[in-house]
């Protein structure tokens, strides 16, 4: 399966998908009295999902079929929801990578042999990637040979805000660089840090640049650019990561959720790579490649 592009035909892989089950929007519900499934749904304009993942997933599958998406890794986002994605794989295998949020206060290794990716959101757990706690995640992924994805800057879950539900996020956990010293005790896991590192551009970069396994995910509309001291467009953006870590070690994704595949960010993405020149063969690599080749190594499905 292949979709447009400026370069031709491309076959497309997204890297960050968020798969937002019956059991997400139940654990949303529970955090407000009178809330259900239905009515949080209904907030933020969207149908309840089906109790089953594996409907969930079909309709995944459908919508990135008529997208012309090969694979998609679906993000569970809240803890505690990985047997989600992991019944969404099943149900359409090759189709799916499976990615997971974790608090590591709450860590459980059982649920996780059949997860590629564990995703630590440090400013919303609140906690340093140094903890003690976050030791059992990365030795799980060293040893697996699975992938960690760490979302660091600026953070906000539209959802919550939605719903009214509070978000007491801290953002003294989010900088980039905290993913040094963990990326070099841990030379063969892959770790991804999602939207540039979302604000810390030139810490991401710099992690990026000393660490061969840290990865760069493009999602998301990337409004932290209205941050930077100095005005930033998307090609700007690209220049600098394709300076720093390549065009082998960006991961293209848009952040898309239940509203369905956000084809906008394909589009503007695939437009500012190939007015700064990208190749075809790198567009390939950074459009779908890279996602399967770090997920082939390390999936063990």
């Amino acid at each position: 399966m292949t979709r447009d592009s400026p370069w031709g035909a491309i076959p497309v892989a997204d890297a960050h998908v968020h798969f937002f089950s019956h059991h997400f929007f139940a654990k949303l519900a529970s955090q407000k009295p009178g809330l259900t499934v239905e009515s949080a749904a209904a907030k933020i304009g969207v149908a309840a999902p089906p109790e089953g993942p594996e409907k969930l997933a079909a309709s995944w599958a459908q919508e990135l079929d008529r997208q012309k998406v090969a694979h998609a890794a679906l993000i569970a986002s809240v803890p505690g929801d990985e047997m989600s994605v992991v019944a969404a794989a099943r149900a359409f295998p090759g189709r799916f990578f499976t990615y997971a949020m974790v608090n590591p206060r709450a860590w459980s290794p059982e649920n996780f042999d059949r997860v590629d990716c564990a995703c630590l959101f440090p400013a919303m757990h609140r906690f340093s990637l140094h903890d003690e706690e976050v030791r059992p995640i990365l030795g799980w992924a060293d040893v697996s040979r699975r992938a960690v994805f760490i979302h660091c800057g600026a953070l906000s879950v539209g959802i919550r805000a939605k719903l009214g539900l509070e978000s007491a996020y801290d953002l003294r956990y989010s900088n980039p660089a905290d993913v040094h010293a963990i990326a070099l005790r841990h030379p063969g896991v892959t770790f991804v840090l999602p939207h540039f590192g979302a604000g810390y551009f030139r810490e991401a970069l710099m992690v990026a640049d000393l660490c061969p396994n840290v990865y760069l995910d493009t999602s998301s509309s990337n409004r932290w650019m209205r941050y930077q001291e100095s005005h930033l467009d998307l090609r700007h953006v690209f220049r600098r990561a394709l300076d720093v870590a390549g065009p082998s070690r960006l991961l293209f994704g848009t952040d898309s959720t239940v509203y369905g595949w956000n084809a906008r960010i394909f589009e503007e993405q695939a437009t500012a790579l190939y007015e700064i020149g990208l190749s075809a063969e790198d567009a390939r690599a950074v459009f779908g490649e890279n996602l399967l080749r770090i997920m082939r190594r390390e999936t063990h499905q």
